[in-house]
C-alpha cells in the first residue's frame, strides 16, 4: 500500500474514533483508551519519520500541479483576446506579446508561416504590454481591432512596423487595416478592453511570465522566442495529447 494512503488511513481511523464516534457503538471510548490510541499513532510516526517527509513532498507536488492547472485555465480563457485562425482549431498557440518587443517581431514570421501551413491551428495573442507606455496603447488597439474583425491585418502591420511605436504608428496601422478609427479609439478605453488586459496580467502572474514572447502550447510554457521547427514539434505533441 502506498505510504500516503497508509498514513491517511491511520489518520482517518484515529479521527473517526476520536472525533466521529460510531453511532451504533454501545459505549464511547474512555479517556484512557483515547490516550493509548494517540500514543500508538505517535509511536508509529516516530518509528517511520520518512512517512511525514514523503507525505509533505507529495502534497507539495500536488499543490504545485493544481496551481499550474489553474494558471493554464486562466490562459485558456480567450474572451476578448485577439485571434488569428479558425474558431474550431484543434491546437491553440497562446502568445504573450508586446509590440515593442524585438523578439516578438522575430518570431512573428515563423508563427504566420505555421498558421498558413497548419489549418487546424490558431493563434491567440495575449496582449501583455510591459515594455513601454506605447505598448499599452498598441495592446488596447489590438484588442479593439479584434472587435471589428480586422485584428490579423492590424497585427501584421504592427509587427512589421519599421521605426518607433507611438500613437501615430498605431493610428497608421489602424487605417492600413481598414479599421473605423473613431470606433477603435472608443473601444480602446472601455471596460471590456481593460478587463482583457487585466485577465492577461493575472494569467502571466500565475505562470510567472516576466518577459515576451512567451508561448503556451498544450500544457507547455515556453519563455522566449523559439524556431519554427520547435513550434511544430510542440503542436504535434499537443495534437497527440488530444487523441
Amino acid at each position: 500500500m502506498p505510504r500516503l494512503t497508509s498514513l491517511c488511513l491511520i489518520g482517518f481511523c484515529w479521527l473517526t474514533v476520536l472525533v466521529f464516534p460510531a453511532q451504533n457503538a454501545t459505549a464511547d471510548l474512555t479517556e484512557q483508551e483515547k490516550t493509548e490510541i494517540k500514543a500508538l499513532i505517535g509511536e508509529f510516526i516516530s518509528a517511520n519519520p520518512e512517512l511525514i517527509r514523503d507525505v509533505l513532498t507529495e502534497l507539495a507536488v500536488a499543490e504545485q500541479a493544481a496551481r499550474e492547472q489553474a494558471a493554464f485555465s486562466l490562459v485558456r480563457n480567450e474572451d476578448g483576446d485577439p485571434v488569428i485562425g479558425p474558431a474550431d482549431a484543434v491546437v491553440t498557440i497562446y502568445e504573450f506579446s508586446d509590440y515593442n518587443c524585438g523578439y516578438c517581431k522575430r518570431i512573428f514570421a515563423d508563427l504566420q508561416t505555421v498558421l498558413s501551413e497548419q489549418s487546424d491551428v490558431k493563434l491567440v495573442v495575449k496582449e501583455f504590454p510591459i515594455l513601454a507606455e506605447s505598448s499599452v496603447v498598441a495592446a488596447k488597439a489590438a484588442i479593439a481591432a479584434q472587435r471589428q474583425g480586422k485584428f490579423p491585418d492590424f497585427h501584421r502591420t504592427m509587427m512589421t512596423w519599421r521605426g518607433r511605436i507611438d500613437d501615430q504608428a498605431v493610428l497608421s496601422a489602424a487605417r492600413t487595416a481598414g479599421l473605423e478609427v473613431a470606433r477603435l479609439q472608443a473601444d480602446m478605453e472601455d471596460e471590456l478592453t481593460l478587463s482583457v488586459l487585466t485577465k492577461t496580467r493575472a494569467a502571466a502572474t500565475a505562470l510567472e511570465i516576466r518577459g515576451t514572447p512567451a508561448l503556451v502550447i498544450g500544457d507547455q510554457l515556453i519563455p522566449g522566442a523559439i524556431s519554427k521547427a520547435e513550434i511544430l514539434d510542440l503542436i504535434n505533441q499537443a495534437r497527440a495529447a488530444k487523441n
